[in-house]
């Protein structure tokens, strides 16, 4: 029997809104190069989510998204500060750094994946002279890599910080919808007003199947941002495939619904576990991502009953993941093979 996919949301197929807009890309032929209508669509829908006058870019993947904007941002001498935790820091390869021609991340501790912006200030101060890479910008992640979500006044107190320092602020947005969601606010409230300059907008764990958005909400910063895409190979050149699933998502708040369900069904999850298992989460709930703490013998068990999921932290933090198409049906029967097994 198939089962739920809790490893990652990136398991998840393409939501039908979506689907239906890159049949409707497919019907015949058009413009290439993003000068087609539904590319055009997205950067219009993207001014109106955010209600200011931004620039939007799509490339391929998050990576290519996390690094092109940085590497924008930044010379080769400079750094960035982000979490030790951070996608940048520990799954991409060296990819910010490569596109950068050197930028150096240095990653720094904080509570549940947050940026501790005492630890910010501390490595910062520790970057003194010219023997040591030039803090440029500050990376945080929304909603972060362990399942939580900055609030507006923990972004303004990081973006305050960066401005006094002149340094850039970029949100790694894979999960920034089910943020929205989660605060239940306007996108620009934890963007822009908030003193983020650069967002990557993702759009593959909210219900597209590749392609993700650079955001650049002061225009002189996009500036000539085009040439840097098409020279790293990430200008498509039939990008109505990879915008048309957007223009989907975005029409009539899709990808809001989308990360809605999957937060609430995330806090389900958690919920049922804790009344089956006895404990709580090892981390708080308030995205789309659980975490729990579960003996090896346990997990095996699961595993063999066909669940996939993963240890998240050692010695025992596992991640359950759910995205826009993860049922009720689906969280009752994983609640039901782990009071089984858990006896």
């Amino acid at each position: 029997m198939d089962r739920y996919e809790f490893e990652s949301d990136n398991t998840a197929a393409i939501c039908p809104e979506a689907w239906a807009a890159l049949a409707e890309a497919n019907a015949a032929g058009a413009a290439s190069y993003g000068e087609d209508k539904w590319t055009r669509r997205v950067s219009e829908r993207v001014r109106e989510i955010f209600e200011t006058d931004c620039e939007t870019f799509v490339v391929f993947n998050g990576t290519a998204a996390n690094a092109l904007a940085l590497a924008h941002l930044c010379r080769p001498f400079h750094s960035v500060i982000c979490h030790e935790h951070s996608h940048i820091e520990t799954d991409e390869c060296g990819a910010p750094e490569f596109f950068s021609g050197g930028a150096k991340l240095l990653p720094t501790r904080g509570a549940n994946g947050k940026l501790d912006l005492a630890q910010v200030e501390e490595i910062f101060l520790r970057q003194h002279s010219v023997h040591s890479p030039k803090p440029r910008g500050i990376s945080l992640t929304q909603a972060t890599e362990l399942g939580t979500v900055y609030r507006r006044e923990e972004i303004e107190r990081i973006a305050e910080f960066a401005r006094t320092q002149s340094l850039f602020v970029h949100m790694d947005g894979a999960r920034f919808a089910n943020a929205v969601a989660a605060l239940d606010c306007a996108p620009k409230a934890i963007t822009w007003e908030a003193g983020v300059d650069s967002l990557c907008f993702g759009g593959t764990k909210n219900g597209t199947a590749a392609g993700e958005l650079v955001i650049f909400f002061q225009k002189e910063l996009a500036r000539e941002f085009e040439y840097r895409a098409k020279q790293a190979g990430q200008l498509a050149s039939k990008m109505r495939f990879l915008a048309a699933p957007w223009a989907g998502l975005l029409e009539n708040d899709v990808w809001l619904e989308n990360a809605r369900r999957a937060n609430d069904r995330a806090k389900s999850l958690a919920e049922k576990l804790s009344v089956v298992l006895g404990t709580e989460p090892a981390l708080p709930c308030e995205a789309s991502a659980v975490f729990w703490r579960m003996p090896e013998d346990l997990v095996a068990q699961l595993h063999g009953r066909g669940w996939h999921f993963y240890k998240f932290i050692e010695p025992d933090v596992y991640r359950l993941m759910c995205s826009w198409s993860v049922s009720n049906k689906d969280i009752d029967d994983f609640v039901s093979d782990v009071k089984a097994v858990a006896r």
